[in-house]
């Protein structure tokens, strides 16, 4: 599996705010993966993405690792519904349904926070986002149709709080995305209402920056700090200057976007879902 394709017609285009991609440089997919929700570019160098396989099929869930021009090979099995992934250390962290879980260098699975330590029972875990001080930040979808989002996080001991649901702010329906905006706040794009917020983490309230993404999903930024922003409903990835900027198209034809990063050689990674395939974008200029 995993073999490098190539981008079908109509898959999808490339706009950089209105002009074509950089001369000479093309998207590259890896196809072939079953249902891939995030990527993450790993502490080796690989990227590494989650493959849900069959949803709600507990056991048939991996996280493959894709090493230079190679394909996608397994590196972690056994999982149930995996989606964000993020690194800590040489570790892998990922929202495993109503699980965290940490994976080792050498691909062995530890229960990082049980359906049980959580304050309230978690519906759908989505992202992941690991900050500096090395506190894990996970999403909680809730049911997908506006209600029971929520914000957690997983401290060193490996104990779980809630930093935000929807019965303290009614705006956070079914939160997805999340991004560290310095190590005293952070981004959140919504799954339902595709509006972009900053979340400050001192309890203050959450501020809304943006909107207009669709099916909102997966927030990454690049070392020129902007921002990227996908929208799974539609199958568009966008780009901003800065959070309250217009946003402007970047890739569109997507089946679904997922939940994006930047990979090791400057890329966007974007698994596109229902399509199977990561797809590799150059970034803007």
């Amino acid at each position: 599996m995993g073999q490098l394709g190539r981008v079908g017609l109509g898959l999808l285009f490339l706009v950089m705010g209105g002009t074509a991609a950089q001369a000479g440089e093309s998207a590259r997919t890896v196809d072939g993966i079953k249902s891939p929700e995030s990527a993450v570019a790993g502490p080796d160098g690989a990227v590494y993405v989650t493959e849900i396989g069959e949803f709600d099929t507990d056991g048939d869930g991996r996280v493959l690792r894709i090493a230079g021009e190679g394909g996608a090979e397994p590196f972690a099995t056994g999982l149930d519904d995996p989606k964000g992934i993020d690194v800590q250390g040489e570790s892998l962290i990922v929202a495993d349904k109503v699980r965290v879980l940490r994976i080792g260098p050498d691909g062995e699975v530890h229960v990082l926070a049980a359906a049980d330590d959580f304050p309230r029972s978690p519906k759908f875990l989505n992202d992941i986002e690991v900050a500096g001080d090395g506190t894990v930040y996970v999403s909680d979808s809730g049911e997908l149709d506006g209600g029971g989002g929520a914000i957690f996080r997983i401290d060193a001991k490996g104990e779980v709080a809630s930093v935000l649901t929807m019965d303290q702010d009614p705006r956070l329906r079914s939160p997805n995305g999340l991004l560290m905006d310095g190590p005293k706040a952070m981004w959140v794009v919504d799954l339902s209402s595709g509006a972009l917020y900053r979340l400050p983490l001192d309890g203050s309230e959450l501020e809304k920056l943006n909107r207009g993404f669709g099916g909102g999903d997966g927030l990454a930024r690049d070392d020129r700090d902007r921002l990227y922003v996908s929208d799974w409903q539609n199958g568009r990835v966008y780009w901003l200057e800065e959070a309250e900027a217009e946003p402007q198209l970047m890739a569109g034809g997507l089946k679904a976007a997922a939940d994006i990063a930047i990979g090791p050689e400057g890329h966007l990674l974007v698994p596109d879902m229902k399509a199977g395939a990561l797809v590799y974008y150059p970034l803007p200029e």
